[in-house]
């Protein structure tokens, strides 16, 4: 094979590998992957949480969240859910959904389906045998969704669930105030919000900007009629159990 039909064949392994990342424009999100983006009920706002549990981020917000009295999604790291097991069987004793992150936070740059599969796999069984939940929603780091990582979740039973906004609470220097304008724009009915309990894979003490945030964000939905709250109330389906699911 000439060299050019060998770029030209990696090229095409390589478009397709990342195809399923597309949900992720918003002209797709809004017209074509609603669901998939975490679009859903009007009178609601899904608050998620990504990259913990974190034995330093993770109880002040479970904190802040009792205090105001809402509950939310939280996308577990299957590598942080085992250091710090204890947290994710309080995050469900708390009321909270569980959901899968995958067990690295890393980019899919490569096709890698067979690791994809036994990771997300290890991920959602850690999460189940160490909650006592079992997840039925999945978000790829970075929420680059390759199609490894899909057609793993759909084997799972995982439904992949993306959002609509965020409030850059990772970056250096965000604050309560900054993480609630950034987010303000999107934060409408039917919104899906990411924020994070952990800087695992941010900057150092970013999820005390959170912190602050949350009860910004719980009064600026209040004050326009919206609940806020986890996944399971937000209208968006469920993953479905299948032949090799998780148990």
């Amino acid at each position: 094979m000439r060299a050019g039909a060998v770029l030209a064949a990696a090229a095409g392994v390589e478009l397709l590998h990342l195809a399923p990342a597309a949900v992720r424009l918003p002209p797709v999100k809004r017209l074509a992957a609603r669901r998939t983006a975490g679009y859903g009920d009007p009178r609601h706002v899904a608050l998620t949480f990504d990259d913990g549990p974190d034995p330093r981020g993770t109880p002040p917000i479970l904190d802040a969240l009792d205090a105001l009295g809402v509950r939310a999604t939280f996308f577990l790291l299957g590598a942080m859910l085992e250091r710090s097991p204890d947290l994710g069987r309080d995050l469900v004793a708390r009321g909270h959904e569980v959901a899968v992150h995958g067990w690295h936070h890393r980019r899919p740059y490569y096709p890698a389906p067979a690791r994809d599969l036994r990771e997300l796999r290890r991920a959602g069984e850690a999460v189940t045998a160490l909650t006592g939940a079992r997840p039925v929603r999945y978000r790829p780091p970075y929420g680059v969704l390759a199609a490894g990582q899909a057609l793993a979740a759909h084997r799972l039973g995982l439904r992949t669930v993306l959002w609509t906004a965020w409030g850059r609470d990772w970056e250096p220097g965000a604050t309560g105030p900054s993480v609630l304008a950034t987010a303000r724009p999107h934060l409408t009915g039917g919104a899906t919000l990411l924020l994070h309990d952990s800087d695992c894979t941010s900057a150092p003490d970013s999820w005390r900007a959170t912190l602050a945030a949350l009860p910004l964000i719980a009064a600026h939905c209040r004050e326009r009629g919206l609940a806020l709250g986890p996944l399971r109330d937000h209208g968006v389906p469920a993953g479905r159990r299948r032949t090799g699911a998780l148990t």
